[in-house]
């Protein structure tokens, strides 16, 4: 039988269950992914495994998120991540050497490889034919132990792309238009898969962008094949030896079918507050800025900064506004500056910020009250950028730079220039001196844990009771993300290892008295929450799912789940429910109390069960998702209890 590359990458590693859209499968992983703001609970949870040694093939643990250091949170966080990686067997990418996904890009993805990431753009990688795919923390952790990682076998969804994209459209608008066309919930259940003779046309670097936005569409993942343009760049990383050729056979097929003209792209432009909000630039035209940012790992590569550079060479930027430039990896930096195109950027009037996520993840960089901010970022989630209203449009280097010339949302077909033609630099630089190599076993196990005051241990969690009575403490609307369940930025991630500290802050953008009501809940038996479509959507931090635990979220009942956001609930023992008929959405109201009887039996039974709303005649009919695996994780409380029980 002929088949597509997702296909022969999930039946090289598939160790358990079958290839049947919907079937829950176990793939062998062959590398993983950690960045700070997830990694140190990983850490920790390997720590309670009691690892010798990682069992992948490479693991990385990259610092790139929590970088600022206004006291000691930061730094010493960095020291435990060093000293855990030094223990376990891991790469370390030390602070200022890069965002984890083009990094890891260029020094260790592989064809043909799978790869896991507590991190939900992991996703990128898929450019180089790998299937890599975004996870909460624990299942990186389990895969770091040589554990097969579970999902859901996709459906995979093949676009051909046909044509070349005009002058000023570049890769950003090609992910957009698929936002145009399907939202942020297109791609849920799916794999999308890229083929067709417009292929030729895109660098590896643009189809980093188009996979890392995958994410922004609820995408299990994206793949690409291996071809002739993947064997040239890793020959520039000076790694020919790792490429493997890797395409779809000649009559595979795909369960959806779509196509792209790239020629008829036009550039795009992703309103407040969504990534799916998607328009044509010539609707927006004219709206005042206040800042202009590029960077991010939706736009890592040498072109997306060298094309910006070209565009405000010998110019300035309009007064009033902040072009931000945040440069991806230190190695892609050092190039940029040999070929004078940050001195164009800095001659401009732009601000140099360190290689890293940075603004992207609300680390600094926040606007002003009430601007506008323009960003090649992936997400503009309600109040992501550490600005609680803010208001913030995505968009292409290309738009970005033009914008910030003319102080206001600008088509850059309209600037009157030619389109620069850039060139990749003649020797591009390889640098691997911020990138510690695993230490030899024998030396590993001589190296101690560092943990600094900020670190605390995962409290025990108990196990699911029989008979639960729940109030609901919050009802929500669609597209919930894990932003707004639990911020990111420099207030709360410098907690990111201290679970009692970080739940502080959960759900605040939402209901900022949820804190105080929900640990009430806790010697009570707990509470539960109602949302709407997509619930979970964005990060993978599992801190979003972990908090709420701790502060007494027993069952989230929802019209339906973000995949990895669902998958977290569950490895914390947070029962995740939907509701058989949705328009029993509209019966309830917070404060409600939800009465689950004989639970325990009741989801083992079947994944159909009736709830009581206490004092009021109704039932809710619900329904769960959950494999008999995932019911035993439930069923002990989380993935943790069930983990020691296995031992």
């Amino acid at each position: 039988m002929p088949l597509n590359i997702t296909q022969k990458l999930i039946k090289d590693h598939l160790v358990a269950g079958k290839m049947e859209a919907g079937e829950e499968i176990g793939l062998k992983i062959d590398q993983t992914l950690t960045q700070d703001a997830t990694g140190t609970l990983v850490m920790l949870e390997l720590e309670a495994m009691e690892l010798e040694r990682a069992k992948t093939e490479a693991s990385a643990q990259y610092v790139d998120h929590n970088l600022i250091q206004v006291d000691s949170k930061n730094p010493d966080d960095h020291l435990f991540l060093q000293s855990a990686t030094r223990r376990f067997g891991l790469y370390y990418s030390r602070p200022g050497n890069g965002v984890s996904h083009p990094v890891h890009m260029q020094r260790l993805a592989k064809p043909g490889k799978t790869l896991l990431g507590s991190d939900s753009h992991t996703c990128a990688n898929g450019c180089m034919g790998m299937l890599a795919m975004g996870a909460g923390g624990i299942d990186v952790a389990l895969a770091i132990a040589g554990e097969p990682f579970y999902v859901k076998m996709p459906k995979v969804w093949g676009i051909k792309l046909t044509g070349k994209l005009p002058d000023w459209v570049s890769a950003k608008d090609v992910i957009f238009e698929l936002l145009r066309r399907h939202d942020v919930k297109g791609g849920v259940g799916k794999v999308i898969e890229y083929f067709g003779p417009g292929l030729k046309e895109l660098s590896a670097m643009d189809r980093h962008v188009i996979a890392n936005m995958g994410a922004e569409l609820g995408a299990t993942g994206t793949v690409f094949p291996s071809d002739k343009e993947i064997k040239r760049f890793l020959k520039e990383q000076d790694r020919e030896d790792d490429w493997i050729e890797l395409s779809a056979d000649k009559d595979a097929t795909y369960d959806i079918y779509e196509e792209i003209d790239l020629s008829e792209i036009e550039p795009l432009i992703a309103k407040p507050s969504s990534p799916g909000n998607v328009v044509s630039i010539s609707e927006l035209v004219g709206t005042p800025i206040y800042q202009s940012y590029i960077g991010s790992s939706a736009n890592p590569g040498f072109r997306d900064f060298a094309i910006a550079a070209q565009i405000v060479h010998d110019k300035q930027i309009a007064d009033g506004v902040s072009l931000d430039i945040n440069p991806t990896s230190r190695q892609m930096l050092t190039d940029l500056v040999k070929e004078s195109h940050i001195a164009s950027l800095l001659q401009s009037g732009a601000r140099m910020h360190q290689a890293g996520c940075n603004g992207c993840i609300g680390m600094g960089q926040a606007p002003a009250t009430g601007r506008n901010s323009l960003r090649t970022t992936p997400r503009n989630f309600p109040g992501r950028s550490g600005t609680k209203e803010d208001s913030v449009y995505l968009c292409s280097p290309e738009t970005a730079a033009a914008s910030a010339l003319t102080g206001q949302i600008t088509d850059p077909r309209t600037l009157g220039m030619d389109y620069p033609k850039l060139k990749d630099p003649k020797n591009p630089t390889n640098d691997i001196s911020l990138l510690d190599t695993p230490l030899p076993l024998e030396e590993a196990k001589k190296v101690e844990l560092y943990k600094g005051p900020n670190i605390a241990s995962i409290p025990k969690m108990d196990e699911m009771a029989d008979h639960l009575e729940l109030p609901i403490l919050l009802k929500m609307g669609d597209n919930i993300s894990t932003d707004e369940i639990l911020a990111g930025g420099a207030r709360v991630l410098p907690f990111r290892s201290n679970l009692p500290e970080i739940s502080k802050f959960t759900f605040e953008i939402i209901d900022d008295t949820y804190y105080k009501r929900g640990k009430a809940t806790v010697d009570k038996g707990g509470h539960a929450v109602v949302g709407g479509y997509n619930y979970g959507q964005g990060s993978s931090r599992e801190h979003a799912a972990l908090a709420p635990r701790y502060l007494g979220l027993r069952v989230a009942l929802v019209k339906d789940f973000a995949r990895i956001h669902w998958q977290n609930l569950v490895n914390f023992g947070v029962l995740p429910l939907t509701f058989v008929n949705e328009e029993d959405y509209d019966l309830l109201i917070p404060g409600d109390v939800l009465e689950l009887t004989d639970l325990r039996n009741k989801i083992q039974q079947g994944n159909q069960f009736s709830i009581k709303v206490k004092d009021k005649d109704q039932e809710i009919n619900v329904q769960h998702a959950l494999s008999e695996r995932q019911l035993e994780i439930m069923l002990k409380g989380g993935i943790i209890n069930w983990v020691k029980n296995k031992q």
